[in-house]
């Protein structure tokens, strides 16, 4: 704590004037001299426990911390200081008052008017009335300390509207006898949060589980796949970590420019923060690629959480390189959980995106079958990562809008000129809404767009429709469950029952109510009563496609098509096309592997098999991130107007890494956790690294592992320190096992999250996780340890 005398706020002279018979005298001395105040506490460990917030580093009183600790609190609820005064109160003749105010950015204004700076009268004894102001400082007790002075605790009370910002406190001192008043100042600025736990604040959420998995769990999961196969990564959050909280306000503040005024609204925050995680427009924290081609940068999927995304980026004010939809959606769920913003990470698998707003995902082929992309730039993702936010929506007049809003820091498309998206609030969605604020269409045809193809059959020619998938887009749409690493499905939020009439009608509600041409144009073409399918008369010619979804990337599979002659008297001549693809998740196509063309004769209630083997070189390249493909398959039948058509995104499962625990997990001591996978190539890996995220504060450092050696390495730690490490593996034989040991030491107690990611050059994205409970242990001043690693 600092005297200031000349850059502190000071009270207006009418604010000293207040009744000096409505205070009680608790305490009546007679002043031998002015009053000071010596010190100003700011209670760590009580505001840390009553507001959430003792995990923060900002909030560590760790002797190994090189910057001095800064209290973090939520608004809407009372913190406590304590004064340490040079002398008992007296309260006839001493007048304290505190000032609160925004500490700016750059050079933003601030002021009384604009609710950033606040101005109190110390309220004691009978003037304890309730006041309009959701702003109150109130003493609690006064008592002497064990050094003779005078301790006053004081409880503030911040408006659960007020900026989420740094914040500056001044305590301002008169005593009567004494013309000037003096000012105190506390060292550094505190924090101020969202309070979800505070009902008057909009982000009020009633259940306390919820609170705890989406405010303050600093781990959680996110689904990546297909919607034939999908599965779980690990990602670390971190929001209490170094500088995490300090970015998330220079974001808000200096990046998107968002003003203190506007900062304790978090339908503004939110939407200013999903533009600022993506640097499209010059300013954000990641660099979205797509290529495939990460060499300058870091692939999107060796990132094991947002830490030293967030931390690269403050320390060097340039985007991060590089980053895909799951990316943006962990580093956007740290920002909104840092800023106490309940948040949670969706992904929506056969996810639409639709460039022309038309509530639909056209297709055109060619006579062979081969997607002529070209045509349109609509495309169908593998699955699509956003985020949802709890909040209230005053800004559309109802409270209808409150609960979910989704928000999307992958850059898409344009919103108000600018690359992001949201909030949209999810039952606007579910209900077709699609002119409701903010970007209700896009996030209606990513999860309910009908899928169209069709034949374009050359210059001059009308295009013909094959098929018309109504119920493909929009599947198993997933978050982590509450409490548990379980997936919870969250379809029926997003949309009604497929091929229901509620379903049909919420399509035409949001046709209708859609602004471009092409989907005026759609509307006029299709019969919505009749969105199932299109009926084909006489189809005698059934078609399965099977996959081997147990299938590991190193080894062959095959594409099986049947064909089925229904018919119990004709024959049927079928001839046709079996396409495999190389793609992104996003379906963009890296490459063809194999077209495999076919004509069968079928015979009456007979079946032909067509099958498509693929080996381990034809799909394999080295550094190919994902082992997902796109197969396609397309046939006439001789003498019928039915044309089959069939698209099914396939991708090959990887191996686990498998983590088990050597010994009892215990506060602050060294833990053995040994990490093993299989290699499934059969060819052998060169080079790769482990990465190791644990729940808990984090340092990383490298280590070199050689295997099949012993390595040992004296390393002194911190107590306020969880180590995650990486491993840098030399060699792994094809088909066969790596196994890693290593050291970890949690920093918190209760249940703790575990997860260890591999990466090479040829194979990539191999992860798994535990969980665990961390119990107390025994005080020792053993500092020193030595980390074994084989």
């Amino acid at each position: 704590m600092e005297l200031n005398n000349s850059g502190a706020h000071t009270l207006p002279f009418a604010f000293w004037q207040h009744d000096q018979n409505d205070l009680e005298n608790e305490i009546d001395h007679e002043p031998s001299a002015e009053l000071t105040i010596e010190r100003i506490d700011t209670c760590l460990e009580e505001n840390g426990l009553n507001h959430r917030t003792e995990k923060f580093e900002l909030m560590s009183t760790s002797n190994a911390k090189a910057k001095p600790s800064q209290l973090v609190v939520r608004r809407g609820e009372e913190f406590l200081v304590k004064l340490i005064c040079s002398r008992p109160v007296n309260l006839k003749t001493d007048a304290i008052s505190l000032v609160l105010a925004v500490d700016p950015i750059a050079s933003e204004w601030i002021s009384h008017g604009h609710g950033t700076v606040v101005y109190l009268i110390l309220q004691t004894g009978d003037n304890n009335e309730e006041e309009d102001s959701d702003w109150s400082a109130k003493l609690r007790s006064m008592q002497v300390n064990e050094d003779g002075l005078m301790e006053l605790l004081v409880a503030i009370r911040t408006s659960p509207t007020a900026s989420v910002s740094r914040w500056t406190l001044t305590i301002n001192v008169k005593s009567e006898g004494v013309e000037e008043s003096n000012s105190y100042q506390l060292d550094q600025p505190f924090y101020l949060l969202f309070n979800a736990w505070c009902e008057e604040d909009p982000v009020y959420l009633e259940d306390e589980d919820q609170r705890r998995e989406y405010v303050l769990e600093d781990m959680t999961m996110i689904w990546k796949g297909n919607e034939r196969s999908f599965y779980p990564r690990k990602w670390k959050l971190g929001q209490y970590e170094e500088n995490i909280l300090d970015c998330a306000l220079w974001l808000l503040g200096d990046v998107a420019r968002l003003s203190a005024t506007y900062r304790g609204n978090p339908v503004k925050v939110c939407r200013a923060l999903s533009g600022v995680v993506n640097s499209n427009d010059n300013y954000g924290v990641v660099t979205g690629n797509w290529s495939g081609s990460y060499g300058d940068g870091t692939a999107p999927t060796a990132w094991t959480g947002s830490v030293k995304i967030l931390q690269e980026y403050y320390r060097t004010e340039s985007p991060v390189r590089y980053g895909q939809c799951w990316v943006f959606a962990g580093v956007l769920a740290t920002l909104c959980r840092a800023l106490g913003l309940p948040c949670r990470i969706v992904t929506n698998f056969s996810s639409a995106h639709d460039t022309e707003a038309s509530l639909t995902v056209d297709v055109y082929l060619d006579e062979e079958g081969n997607v002529m992309r070209n045509f349109s730039r609509d495309s169908i993702w593998n699955y699509h990562v956003w985020n949802e936010v709890w909040l209230k929506r005053p800004d559309l007049g109802t409270a209808a809008y409150d609960g979910w809003q989704v928000i999307d820091g992958t850059p898409q498309e344009f919103s108000d000129g600018t690359y992001k998206l949201g909030p949209a609030p999810v039952v606007a969605v579910r209900k077709g809404l699609v002119n409701v604020l903010y970007d209700c269409d896009f996030v209606f045809a990513e999860v309910n767009a009908d899928k169209v193809f069709w034949r374009y059959r050359g210059p001059g020619r009308a295009l013909k429709l094959i098929q018309k998938d109504t119920a493909g887009i929009g599947q198993f749409i997933s978050t982590k469950a509450i409490g548990v690493d379980e997936r919870e499905d969250i379809t029926a939020s997003y949309k009604c029952g497929e091929q229901s009439s509620e379903a049909k009608l919420t399509m035409l509600r949001a046709l209708k109510l859609g602004q471009s041409c092409l989907t005026k144009h759609y509307l006029k073409q299709v019969k919505i009563e009749d969105r199932s399918s299109i009926k084909h008369e006489g189809r005698d010619v059934e078609f399965e496609l099977e996959l081997n979804d147990r299938a590991l990337v190193g080894e062959a599979f095959n594409i099986v098509l049947r064909v089925r002659n229904i018919s119990p008297d004709e024959p049927h001549a079928v001839c046709g096309r079996i396409h495999l693809n190389h793609i992104l998740y996003t379906g963009k196509n890296i490459k063809t592997i194999t077209s495999h063309p076919f004509t069968v004769e079928v015979e009456p209630s007979g079946e032909e098999v067509i099958e498509v083997p693929v080996a381990f070189d034809d799909y394999y390249e080295p550094g190919m991130d994902e082992a997902i493909f796109k197969v396609t398959s397309f046939a006439t039948i001789e003498g019928a107007d039915y044309e089959y058509f069939s698209q099914e995104d396939y991708s090959l499962r990887k191996p686990d890494v498998q983590l088990e625990l050597s010994g009892t997990p215990l506060l602050r001591s060294s833990l053995k956790v040994k990490a093993t996978f299989y290699n499934p190539l059969p060819i052998p890996i060169t080079a790769g690294s482990f990465q190791i995220e644990c729940s808990g504060l984090c340092k990383s450092l490298t280590i070199p592992v050689i295997i099949g050696e012993r390595s040992f390495f004296e390393l002194l730690f911190s107590n306020a320190y969880t180590y995650a490490d990486y491993f840098q593996i030399e060699f792994v034989d094809a088909r066969d096992k790596c196994e890693v040991t290593f050291l970890i030491r949690p920093s918190f107690k209760g249940s703790t999250q575990l997860s260890a990611k591999f990466q090479s050059n040829e194979l990539s994205d191999i992860e798994g996780s535990l969980n665990f409970e961390v119990e107390e242990r025994e005080e020792n001043n053993t500092l020193h340890e030595v980390l074994f690693f084989s």
